[in-house]
């Protein structure tokens, strides 16, 4: 089911997520829901709070493939890297972050099995972009430099 996407200005794109304790139906509806959501959108990823959601789910597809991370936790960050980002939940404006080059990240999958990660570029940006819309952060509040897209 596609889920609407919160815009910035709602105060749950502002709330620290709570984790996931149940690895069940309901979690699997969630991420299938927001897998689709996502294509629909033709985003980079998704988290949980931009449909209102309050837990640490986000979903990331990129040049590497589609990724379902459940309660993320950031093992380590190396490097920087500076570059334009935008978001589903602030339309049609962009700005530019610095982010780490590399990370290293553990979660769980649907399932409840552990896993670890490391991305670097690009899938790095995007797995630091949504992992802070878990605590509450927007790409805006590091960004220097926000303008609103071009019109073609």
């Amino acid at each position: 089911m596609l889920r609407e996407i919160l815009q910035v200005g709602d105060e749950r794109l502002r709330k620290q997520c709570e984790p996931i304790a149940r690895f069940d139906e309901e979690l699997s509806v969630l991420l299938d829901d927001m897998k689709q959501t996502l294509k629909k959108e033709q985003g980079a990823g998704l988290a949980a709070p931009q449909i209102g959601v309050l837990k640490r789910v986000v979903v990331v597809d990129v040049d590497e493939g589609y990724f379902e991370f459940v309660n993320p936790v950031f093992v380590w960050q190396k490097g920087e890297q500076r570059g334009a980002e935008g978001c589903l939940s602030v339309r049609k404006k962009y700005g530019v972050v610095t982010r780490p080059e590399k990370v290293k990240i553990v979660f769980y999958d649907r399932k409840g099995d552990k896993f670890s990660l490391v991305a670097r570029g690009f899938f790095a940006r995007a797995i630091c972009h949504e992992l802070d819309h878990l605590d509450g952060v927007l790409y805006v509040d590091k960004a220097e430099d926000v303008r609103a897209e071009e019109e073609e």
